[in-house]
């Protein structure tokens, strides 16, 4: 294992090798190098292309490196098209581990010998990558699996670097302006996060459990079943998946298989994980799917997932109702409350740069519209602004892109849109309902009487201040009636504002609990509604009018 200073002089290296001398200097990492890089005769004939340069520079710095290469592809937020490109294509493939260090690790994991845990154990190596390696091996009873087994010692290569990752990130947060935009540490800790959780395969399988519950009823899709009896944090063992890849299209039509309507099914797959399941596989690349004879997709490595939590479910809704409605007023509120980076968004430019994307689809509907080409020219607009999207958000965004991908590799004629426009309808239809916007209502004047219950207490605590600090404050009994005019505007919309929300939301919550009993309180809570209505804003108008009559 080499030094932190080492790694830092290697890490100084390679990147001024290969072109990325700006990154040296943003990294602070300039007094580590020994020389200046010379240039070669060969550098003149043809030199690589930044995004070219940033992939070789993460394949020769190794398995870390590589993988944050390929979580940065999947931020299209961040990356402009080219680097993505160019970033999908970092091969996780590694040198194997000779078998006796493997078989060793499975000793140690398992309890015993692998030819006793298994009823078959082939030593050569299926696939080799960073992390581990997978072999193919049958159970007791003959069932085919295959098992992933950590690489020993990468667990500390990993902290190593990762370590190393939050410091240049940090040191580079001071020096270099896009990266505090786009909170370069912040990054770097949500990065190490989800690569200490791809180290752990107890976790992989938890999510694969999760998959299989969910699609338990379907025929449209096979999650592989983890046989935790052997499986451990560095030991995975599911059944073994196969058929055709979704991508060999010659295999499909020989196969009989009606592509168009697989492009149709697999969509149907990720937009109900998304949607209704709120838990969907972030990483649907053609090595991940496979296509069954009878025509079902079969779904492999579930390393990578993202959550659709009630926060995002409402964000992403709000965004649907701007794109439903054509409205950018709508879009940019939504847009500015998804920002996940700390810049200031300029709101009149964003809702101006909005308006070539809805030109691209008027008169359309969102079945209709090019889903792909929307969200791509839509990503290019918050890069514009510095706009960085909270990681579920861009996983999903991504995900809809490949999805849409891959249906075209399956069937040139296949569009996303009228997959995903039913669930985007349902998803707006909830948004826009009365009853959700009663219990937001709710919650929001709750919010407003708990801020009015401590607001006390925080001008006592003000005054203290003050008083201790002996600062004096003179105010003549003029200069408070304006003052005094506006918070009793405040206080009267305030309490208006609780009370017309609490009649709402027990409207609303009379109408869920039973529509029946809805039908025969209509007519007496309307008009108790109405009444009460009128007589606040009676009472308002009365007393802004006695407030207005004091000031003059």
């Amino acid at each position: 294992m080499i030094t932190h200073l080492d790694r830092y002089r290697q890490i100084a290296e390679i990147l001024s090798r290969n072109g990325l001398g700006f990154l040296v200097s943003a990294l602070g990492l300039e007094g580590r190098l020994p020389f200046r890089r010379q240039e070669h005769a060969e550098d003149a004939v043809r030199r690589p292309s930044r995004p070219e340069y940033l992939r070789i520079a993460l394949e020769e710095l190794g398995p870390t490196y590589i993988k944050m290469g390929q979580l940065l592809s999947t931020r299209p937020d961040l990356l402009p098209p080219d680097y993505q490109r160019e970033l999908a294509k970092l091969q996780d493939r590694a040198d194997p581990v000779p078998w006796p260090a493997i078989r060793e690790e499975l000793r140690q994991e398992l309890g015993a010998e692998p030819e006793s845990v298994f009823g078959f154990f082939d030593t050569a190596v299926m696939a080799s990558a960073s992390i581990g390696q997978v072999y193919s091996a049958a159970l007791k009873d003959g069932t085919a699996v295959v098992v992933k087994v950590r690489r020993p010692g990468i667990t500390t290569e990993v902290d190593q670097d990762l370590e190393i990752l939050q410091n240049l990130a940090s040191t580079a947060s001071k020096h270099w302006e896009a990266a505090r935009d786009y909170d370069l540490t912040g990054l770097m800790d949500e990065f190490a996060r989800t690569l200490r959780s791809e180290l752990d395969y107890l976790q992989e399988g938890r999510n694969a459990d999760r998959f299989r519950l969910n699609f338990e009823d379907s025929t449209a899709v096979q999650i592989p079943r983890v046989y935790w009896d052997h499986t451990t944090s560095r030991v995975l063992t599911m059944d073994r998946i196969t058929g055709m890849k979704v991508t060999d299209t010659k295999a499909l039509d020989a196969a009989g298989i009606d592509r168009p309507a697989l492009a149709v099914a697999a969509a149907g797959v990720e937009m109900q994980m998304v949607f209704d399941d709120g838990f969907f596989h972030a990483d649907p690349h053609p090595g991940n799917l496979f296509v069954e004879p009878g025509g079902r997709v079969g779904l492999i490595d579930f390393g990578m997932v993202g959550e659709v939590d009630e926060k995002l479910r409402g964000q992403l809704s709000a965004l649907f109702v701007g794109i439903v409605r054509k409205d950018p007023e709508r879009m940019t509120n939504a847009i500015v409350r998804l920002n996940a980076s700390g810049v200031r968004v300029d709101r009149v430019k964003l809702r101006m740069d909005l308006g070539p994307l809805i030109r691209m689809y008027s008169g359309r509907s969102l079945a209709d519209a090019p889903v792909g080409s929307l969200i791509t020219t839509g990503l290019g607009i918050l890069r514009t602004h510095h706009i960085q999207l909270p990681r579920e958000m861009a996983l999903l965004l991504r995900m809809l892109i490949m999805t849409e991908g891959m249906g075209e590799v399956l069937d040139p004629d296949f569009r996303m849109g009228p997959t995903l426009a039913p669930y985007a309808r349902r998803m707006t239809a909830r948004q826009l309902n009365p009853v959700n916007y009663a219990r937001r209502l709710g919650r929001a004047g709750a919010e407003a009487l708990e801020l009015g219950t401590e607001l006390p207490d925080q001008v006592r605590r003000l005054i203290e201040t003050l008083d201790f600090e002996g600062m004096e404050v003179h105010l003549r009994a003029e200069e408070l009636l304006p003052l005094v005019i506006r918070l009793e505007r405040v206080g009267n919309r305030l309490v208006a504002a609780i009370f017309a929300s609490a009649f709402i939301r027990g409207v609303g919550e009379l109408t869920l609990g039973d529509a029946s009993r809805w039908k025969s309180w209509q007519a007496p809570l309307m008009s108790a509604g109405l009444a009460s209505t009128g007589a606040l804003g009676g009472y308002i108008a009365w007393t802004s009018r006695r407030a207005r009559l004091r000031g003059m």
